[in-house]
């Protein structure tokens, strides 16, 4: 565990200096927003309402608005002279018994560690409370917020309970609390009976999160299935542009080379520079449609749409068709060198498949 506060408990003039440790967490299934179609997650930024521009945080403030709609501009100046005493203290101010705290008032727990200096009277201040059968009332403030707290002892270690202010509890003010409503005699004896028969000690352990469980499973049935999305990671271009546009001139004069080439000429379409980096860009053929281009064959004349594939790992992709004699299968140049292959000599006549490759 990872302690969130160091201080020191006051107990009349005895000073413990201790650590605070976090006693509970949630455990519970964490899910991200995504969007559907690729598995991308949600972020959201902080726009300023009044220019409408994106805002940093270390220019986010604390701002107190009024009834008129005027808002009170706060920093970290203007709290930084409040009363907080307990800032580095956990202030025992009396001591009473454990059953005269309602649990409505308990908020978190924290466990309390001794420094190794502060271990002895550590020690003296937690069998106290045992034999007392007492609970110590204390304040505190925590992350610049002062609260009411408890310390016990549980298991031999000191408990730091905060307790909500009075006047944070609300009111049970309901309709039925002033209607006359009649309870037999009988049902109460029965009532009584019944709650008699279902009386046994509590067990923490034989209770579990039924819900918990039953979306773990169905989260691992997914995983099982296969039914996962992998969203695509956007990366920064690391080479200037220049160099995409480099490249597409040399794919395209070598595409643009007489042997081979079709009266429709080449087609070439990059989608986003953001998918250049330095060095040489890879070029292969890929799927043209639902059909392979095989090399030696001769094919239909295709001039369909091109089709774009969602990018994985690159945040663009780019398209060339050229219709060459041959196999159709050149392999256009790179990034760093621009070279590109022309249809085989040896190959069948016919108009070539149209190939779609992907940058």
């Amino acid at each position: 565990m990872r302690s969130m506060w160091k201080g020191g408990i006051s107990f009349g003039l005895v000073m413990i200096p201790v650590r605070l440790y976090a006693a509970t967490e949630q455990k519970d299934i964490a899910f991200r927003q995504v969007h559907r179609v690729d598995g991308g997650r949600i972020r959201f930024r902080r726009f300023c309402s009044v220019c409408g521009e994106e805002v940093p945080y270390e220019d986010v403030v604390k701002g107190y608005e009024l009834s008129t709609g005027e808002m009170v501009v706060l920093d970290d100046e203007d709290l930084a002279d409040l009363p907080l005493p307990t800032t580095k203290s956990i202030e025992v101010l009396h001591f009473a018994p454990a059953e005269q705290l309602d649990p409505i008032l308990f908020n978190r727990s924290y466990y309390v560690e001794p420094e190794t200096a502060g271990a002895r009277a550590y020690v003296l201040l937690r069998d106290a409370l045992e034999q007392s059968g007492r609970i110590a009332i204390a304040q505190v403030a925590l992350r610049q917020r002062e609260s009411l707290a408890t310390l016990r002892s549980r298991d031999g270690v000191l408990v730091l309970e905060t307790l909500l202010w009075p006047d944070e509890v609300r009111t049970a003010d309901f309709p039925f609390l002033d209607q006359d409503v009649e309870v037999r005699p009988q049902e109460l004896t029965m009532a009584a009976s019944l709650i008699d028969s279902m009386t046994s000690d509590f067990d923490a352990d034989a209770h579990h999160d039924g819900y918990r469980e039953a979306l773990v499973e169905v989260v691992d049935a997914k995983i099982q299935g296969r039914e996962l999305t992998q969203p695509g990671a956007l990366e920064i271009a690391a080479a200037p542009s220049t160099s995409l546009a480099d490249a597409l001139k040399a794919s395209l004069a070598a595409a643009q080379q007489p042997s081979g080439a079709s009266e429709n000429g080449p087609k070439a379409k990059a989608i986003g520079d953001g998918a250049a980096k330095s060095g040489s860009t890879r070029n292969r053929a890929t799927k043209a449609g639902t059909s392979k281009a095989r090399a030696g064959k001769a094919g239909p004349d295709e001039t369909g749409q091109d089709q774009e594939e969602p990018a994985k790992g690159k945040a663009g992709t780019s398209k060339a068709r050229a219709g060459q004699a041959g196999d159709g299968a050149a392999d256009e140049g790179s990034a760093g060198g621009g070279k590109a292959e022309a249809g085989r000599s040896g190959a069948k006549s016919g108009p070539a498949r149209p190939t779609r490759r992907a940058s």
